[in-house]
């Protein structure tokens, strides 16, 4: 990365990263690939990432360096979706909102919520009125509606960008 940006870094033992060098836009080229590599995904922001597996019940996006979230077939665009192929491919960029990061670091993203414009609690709200797979509501409704029920905040903050890393930032 130094050779690349033509700097020095330099990382104390607090962890406190120098960025040196003789041209101002080599020492941000610098800083943003620092950035990109620790930076985490946020619930309730917007990332431009790059399709990296299909199956049957949703894809694999990768929305930050080494970090990838699944959208649900169910969440991959506003009308019923048939086949993960048909909206999507591996390689494929596409724009998703990350609505949940579950106890083991599994990330939930949305594309549907980008599409229709929704914030973080639309998104987690819309989601959580879709039936699961194979499952009926148990509310005697045998029409395949899901029962109401409250859905809150899933974590995070209702953010709409993301900055730095290898993928589109959204403006």
């Amino acid at each position: 990365m130094q050779e690349a940006t033509n700097t020095k870094v330099d990382i104390d033992e607090n962890g406190l990263v120098y960025i040196s060098s003789a041209n101002v836009g080599d020492s941000d080229a610098a800083r943003d690939q620092i950035l990109s590599m620790i930076e985490t995904a946020i619930v309730g922001n917007i990332y431009t990432g790059k399709v990296v597996r299909v199956t049957d019940f949703g894809a694999f996006v990768e929305i930050l360096p080494n970090t990838d979230g699944m959208v649900h077939i169910s969440q991959l665009d506003s009308e019923r979706v048939n086949k993960v192929e048909d909206i999507v491919h591996v390689g494929d960029e596409i724009t998703v909102m990350v609505t949940g990061i579950d106890e083991n670091g599994k990330i939930r993203l949305s594309r549907q919520a980008v599409l229709e414009g929704w914030t973080l609690d639309q998104a987690v709200a819309a989601d959580s009125k879709k039936p699961s797979s194979g499952h009926r509501p148990n509310n005697g409704d045998r029409s395949g509606r899901s029962s109401d029920h409250k859905s809150g905040n899933r974590g995070g903050e209702d953010r709409r960008h993301s900055g730095g890393g290898s993928y589109k930032k959204q403006r």
